[in-house]
């Protein structure tokens, strides 16, 4: 109690946090003086060690982690807890969302979806609309969100199909540059006009969104009915994931000894079923004790329903953990950059795999009764570990070879991957061959695509986007509005991620007639 009185008293007496930045810590702080649910002495170990990772959720989950409200159902019935007609104009169905944004939770205690907007706002999208009246409403709209939104996980889709409304937000996104809200766009390679992705092209260049997800892929895992949210998360629709649990591999290698086969075979599933465990107690917990699906209004309204719901089993430190089994090997190479080290990186990945879909674990119909693997992208404490499966930040190939090594594992993680792509602003003299890029990586199998500017003023940290003036306002003491802003500043000194390998979209040289 002494340390938890302490914490607080610092968190009250900051002067660089805002208020509600100290409201939301307070209330963390309030969760992890409440019981742990119940887990075995094995699983407590390696939770206090951090081989295992309950991304600091609170000790007893009172919401689900992530949430996928169906927004177009809410404005075709209204909300009735909210008192709220359904809406009748594009000003009503703007003000309702708002609203709506509002009371949605997450563990963020705010929305990480907003919705697939063009599709929500499709019926009041008239033609006697203009589109310097619609970019106008949405312009209001879009300064609304990142002002009373207080992170960058809140996030919204559009696609695969080109619309009025798309085009507006990609116009309104280039006039802004704000960090807030994030996007994605939904990318089908028949469906999805080469100008539209060029269009979302330019707009990266601006501000560093949107990123780009395979549509058929999302749909093969998903349905129809899915979404991108927070960092890069495919979730569906009315549904969401109940926890994140994570694993980190490198920390499992080095609790080995041994070659690869007895790896896999043993040390490997072992700690795989620790965050198994951890991730079905934190489930029962928010299900059983907190009810959380039998009391909130989205559930009571149809709006959120428990069997589209799963949990996210995460994996990080791919890149270390290839490299420390390859050591014990008495071989060289490295991740990335050896094909004997890329088939051993998806070995691993597929036993894990494996792994999780063999484990059942309660109250994920969402995900067949199984956990989504998910390639988690790291936060802003981890210290010498690469986020997920990807390739060291500053040690990437080139273009090529850095999306042949990583497409092999995005069929593998449902509920998402990323590998970022650094650039060097040739690229915005040509951004037709980015399209040609964004379309072959999905060919050769990527579920995900993000590239960055590397001369942007926009930082892609792990799925959301910063400033890099706010981070510098924070690495100055001055604060900031985004609550992501110092988990950014954070990540930065720990992945030093503004020095990501840059690459150029051509380079004759390499490619000499």
């Amino acid at each position: 109690m002494n340390e938890l009185v302490s914490r607080a008293t610092d968190l009250v007496r900051d002067g660089e946090l805002s208020y509600d930045q100290k409201l939301r810590r307070l209330a963390i702080l309030a969760t992890e003086a409440l019981p742990y649910p119940e887990i075995s002495a094995a699983c407590q170990e390696a939770l206090e060690k951090r081989v295992i990772c309950d991304m600091y959720e609170g000790h007893a989950p009172y919401t689900a982690r992530y949430i996928l409200p169906d927004y177009e159902k809410a404005v075709r019935q209204g909300l009735g807890w909210l008192e709220m007609e359904p809406p009748e104009d594009l000003d009503d169905a703007l003000a309702f969302l708002l609203v709506m944004y509002a009371n949605v939770p997450s563990v963020t205690t705010y929305p990480v979806y907003l919705g697939d907007l063009d599709k929500v706002l499709a019926p009041f999208v008239t033609d006697d609309l203009s589109d310097a009246e619609l970019d106008r409403k949405l312009r209001r709209f879009w300064i609304q969100i990142d002002r009373i939104v207080p992170d960058a996980f809140a996030h919204l889709d559009l696609g695969p199909h080109d619309s009025r409304i798309t085009r507006s937000i990609l116009r309104v996104e280039r006039s802004l540059c704000q960090a807030v809200p994030n996007i994605t766009l939904k990318v089908h390679p028949q469906i999805t006009p080469d100008d539209l992705i060029e269009d979302a092209v330019n707009t990266v260049f601006h501000n560093g969104k949107p990123h780009f997800v395979n549509h058929p892929m999302m749909v093969g895992d998903h349905g129809e009915q899915y979404a991108s949210v927070s960092c890069y998360n495919s979730l569906k629709i009315g549904g969401g994931s109940h926890t994140l649990v994570r694993i980190n591999l490198k920390e499992v290698a080095l609790r080995h000894q041994g070659d690869i086969d007895s790896f896999l075979a043993t040390t490997l599933p072992h700690y795989v079923e620790l965050t198994a465990e951890l991730t079905e107690a934190r489930i029962r917990s928010l299900v059983e004790q907190q009810r959380f699906y039998d009391t909130h209004w989205l559930a009571t309204e149809g709006l959120i329903s428990l069997d589209r719901f799963s949990a996210m089993f995460g994996i990080f430190g791919l890149a270390e953990c290839v490299n420390l089994l390859t050591q014990y090997e008495g071989r060289e190479g490295r991740y990335g950059h050896d094909a004997d080290a890329n088939a051993l990186a998806v070995r691993v990945v597929e036993r894990v795999a494996e792994l999780v879909a063999a484990r059942p674990m309660p109250y994920c119909e969402g995900g067949g009764g199984r956990c989504y693997l998910h390639s988690q992208s790291g936060i802003d404490i981890d210290h010498e570990v690469t986020a997920g499966t990807r390739i060291p930040v500053g040690d990437e190939p080139g273009m090529l070879d850095h999306i042949t090594t990583c497409a092999p594992h995005h069929h593998l993680f449902a509920s998402g991957i990323s590998d970022i792509f650094h650039v060097d602003e040739t690229a915005m003299r040509n951004p037709r061959a980015m399209v040609d890029i964004i379309r072959g990586g999905f060919a050769s199998g990527m579920r995900d695509f993000t590239f960055n500017l590397d001369s942007n003023e926009f930082i892609r940290i792990t799925g959301y986007l910063v400033r890099k003036s706010d981070v510098m306002n924070v690495n100055e003491h001055r604060g900031t509005r985004h609550g992501s802003d110092y988990l950014a500043a954070g990540a930065e000194n720990s992945y030093h991620l503004t020095q990501r390998a840059v690459k150029r979209v051509r380079a004759n040289e390499l490619s000499p007639k």
